[in-house]
């Protein structure tokens, strides 16, 4: 018997009502919110699309972990344990506990980017950008071409650094400029696009060979491995585990968002090799976050984190994840809506330039579509182009080649009928779309300006 889809590997214990405005006062809504979804209030929003980041559905072992919260200011049972979960996990040695992935990324930073260094990484994310900068440093693109390219299908890993860009700048600016290569896996802003190992393993070579450190942002790192159990040879018969295992021995050390694919609200960590880094990282980390023994998180929440990672690395649950990634980008392509391919691990990537290519650039093309997509239907989405670029140093906006909006989805939260309410609101969306205009900034934030940047409508 052929089935649609399998169904959630997992049983409902506890609902959540949820509430669709009138189309009159979503108007209203997101008027108030200055056109930018993230300025919305959660109450006002019908499907929460946003962000798979920190608005995950735990599990009833997650939740009895809550209930076991060593909450002592210094030396918690839980952190112990997050910390041999990460060692088990990763095979990382240091583990420094921060209260989420950008609060990683500021310690990583303050410690090893300097005025007049570099840090190439396979595209940009923005904290992570933002933190690079605001030290001296200047990142360097070194994604392969394909990752820009938003309907590129027959490309399995557009995620993977691109070994000759990567050589050219170490010749150009030297290797003792280069304080560590920044991997993301996935790749957030490319579409969710994963690395293979056969790239992490030359990166790291390299890298080796230079004395670059190799540093992993890997937030989504359970999604990165099951994209190489399914589609890199040689990896079929691995478990995600012995894949992540063999992931993590070409990295020197990584920046980790819990939120993700920890399946928790709150939550990171800084993990390296490296003793004097760790003992440098633990000095700042009580300057911004808190003692080296929880890190800004409580000690509920560590222990929540730690079952997490573990749950994250079953089959059956990564599986499903991705698979409703991929039903629900399916729907859109056979309507001809132009969305990033191949589907991503976390997210569906609207291409704005393609769905509104009336309205230039510098309107702010991702942007407006997020908010149409609201007024349409309740669903919140998120703007990932131009406005999430932001401005050089020299002031100037950068103009990426995508300009997307992302439908992210949740871990464990909704089911297939949601998905199916979300593709028929982009479809309306889009037999709409010649009569949907431009946004002008009406407030504009000196760093990260998409978080709450003001618009309005010209």
């Amino acid at each position: 018997m052929d089935y649609k889809y399998m169904p959630e590997p997992y049983k409902v214990k506890m609902v959540e009502p949820l509430r669709i405005l009138e189309k009159e006062e979503r108007l209203e809504a997101i008027k108030k919110a200055g056109y930018n979804t993230f300025l919305l209030n959660s109450r006002d929003v019908y499907i929460d699309l946003l962000t798979d980041s920190g608005t995950n559905a735990m599990s009833d072992r997650q939740w009895a972990g809550i209930m076991m919260g060593d909450e002592a200011y210094a030396g918690s049972e839980n952190f112990y344990h997050l910390q041999e979960t990460v060692q088990e996990i990763m095979g990382l040695k240091y583990v420094v506990p921060t209260h989420q992935g950008r609060g990683a990324e500021n310690i990583l930073s303050q410690i090893l980017v300097k005025p007049g260094t570099y840090v190439p990484g396979n595209m940009y994310f923005t904290t992570t950008r933002a933190h690079q900068e605001m030290n001296g440093g200047t990142f360097v693109d070194v994604v392969i071409d394909d990752a820009h390219i938003s309907d590129k299908e027959d490309v399995a890993f557009k995620g993977n650094i691109d070994l000759q860009k990567y050589e050219n700048l170490i010749n150009e600016v030297g290797a003792e400029n280069i304080p560590y290569i920044c991997v993301g896996v996935t790749v957030n802003l490319a579409g969710g696009q994963p690395v293979s190992m056969k790239n992490l393993r030359e990166v790291y070579e390299l890298s080796q060979k230079n004395g670059i450190r190799v540093m992993f942002d890997c937030t989504r790192y359970v999604e990165n491995a099951y994209f190489i159990k399914t589609k890199e040879e040689g990896y079929q018969d691995k478990t995600i585990a012995e894949i992540v295992k063999e992931m993590f021995s070409y990295a020197d050390g990584a920046t980790m968002s819990g939120k993700k694919d920890g399946i928790v609200n709150i939550g990171g960590f800084l993990a390296m090799n490296e003793e004097d880094l760790y003992h440098k990282a633990c000095a700042l980390v009580v300057v911004y976050e808190g003692m080296p023994s929880y890190g800004g998180m409580s000690g509920r929440d560590m222990e929540a984190f730690a079952i997490g990672l573990k749950e994250a690395l079953d089959f059956n649950y990564i599986k499903h994840r991705v698979e409703q990634v991929e039903y629900l980008g399916n729907k859109l392509i056979e309507a001809g809506i132009p969305i990033v391919r191949p589907i991503g691990g976390h997210a569906v990537f609207l291409d704005a330039k393609k769905f509104l290519p009336h309205i230039p650039q510098n309107e702010y093309p991702a942007q407006v579509l997020a908010a149409e997509i609201y007024i349409e239907s309740g669903v919140r989405t998120m703007e990932r182009g131009n406005v999430s670029a932001g401005r050089n140093k020299e002031g100037k906006e950068y103009f990426p080649k995508l300009e997307l909006v992302r439908l992210t989805l949740p871990r464990r939260v909704y089911s297939y009928a949601h998905l199916d309410f979300v593709a028929q609101a982009i479809i309306n969306t889009y037999n709409r779309r010649d009569e949907i205009k431009g946004l002008k900034f009406s407030y504009e934030a000196p760093v990260l300006r998409f978080f709450t940047g003001r618009f309005e409508r010209l």
